[in-house]
């Protein structure tokens, strides 16, 4: 790869380009509005509202899982249940609050 100067064909080439993007008025503006470090949106977590049915299968998997993984002692499996548990618990945690809400 050359360090050097592009030859004329090809600056005229990348000029063109160049001249053809500066007139996108949609891909400057979302340029200019590109947010690199955008934090989550925790609102959208916080208003999740499960319903029964979701929360009995996740309880279920849960479960089968967890007995599972204590049967046979397969690592897979016990990740599985490790990656599966914790969006089980805040499901049911928000459906109990969805239920005591009144």
């Amino acid at each position: 790869m050359s360090i050097g100067r592009l030859p004329d064909h090809e600056q005229r080439i990348l000029d063109e380009v160049e001249r053809a993007l500066r007139r996108d008025r949609r891909l400057d503006r979302r340029l200019r509005t590109l947010r690199l470090g955008r934090r989550p949106d925790l609102t959208r977590l916080a208003s999740y509202r499960p319903r029964t049915l979701t929360v009995f299968l996740l309880l279920t998997l849960s479960v089968t899982l967890m007995v599972t993984g204590i049967v046979t002692s397969h690592p897979g499996v016990i990740w599985a249940f490790a990656a599966v548990w914790p969006p089980t618990l805040f499901a049911a945690f928000r459906l109990l609050c969805r239920w005591t809400e009144g």
